[in-house]
């Protein structure tokens, strides 16, 4: 076909990606307080601090739930945290610290460096996410199931 461009195979441009998602991650690590499990136990049921689960739901139905966190899907994040959103959330207007966890750091280390990005001051991650809670003795429950 005259002008077309020609199609591209999926995978050539990776080796040419400005940033991938490691090197990401290690960037944020740089910049995010990370809290090891043992110093998370320790705030974990403070009055001053929320845990916040990033993790997909099909990962908290299969692995279960820390007591008291409420989940905020990764990709929802920031329009609930936006008090500008029309989806933003109450829970995130409070004067809290954040604890972020996913189920190795990774993403709960990107999103707390873009919650940072956004202006929030305190906020943190779980070194090791939901798996170094779960191994390091940290309380888990079953994931609530829904009322209805």
């Amino acid at each position: 076909m005259p002008g077309a461009v020609p199609c591209r195979n999926r995978l050539e441009g990776i080796d040419a990606m400005k940033k991938t998602a490691k090197s990401l991650v290690d960037e944020a690590m740089v910049q995010v307080t990370t809290y090891t499990v043992e110093q998370a136990r320790a705030l974990h049921g403070h009055p001053g601090v929320q845990f916040v689960d990033v993790r997909d739901v099909r990962e908290l139905e299969r692995e279960g739930v820390i007591p008291g966190a409420i989940h905020a899907p990764r990709g929802m994040l920031e329009f609930w945290v936006d008090p500008d959103s029309p989806y933003h959330r109450d829970v995130f207007a409070q004067d809290k610290e954040y604890v972020l966890f996913c189920a190795a750091g990774w993403r709960s280390a990107l999103a707390t460096k873009t919650l940072m990005d956004m202006g929030l001051e305190r906020v943190a991650h779980v070194g090791g996410g939901f798996t170094a809670w779960k191994e390091g003795g940290g309380l888990v429950q079953p994931k609530p199931t829904a009322k209805g």
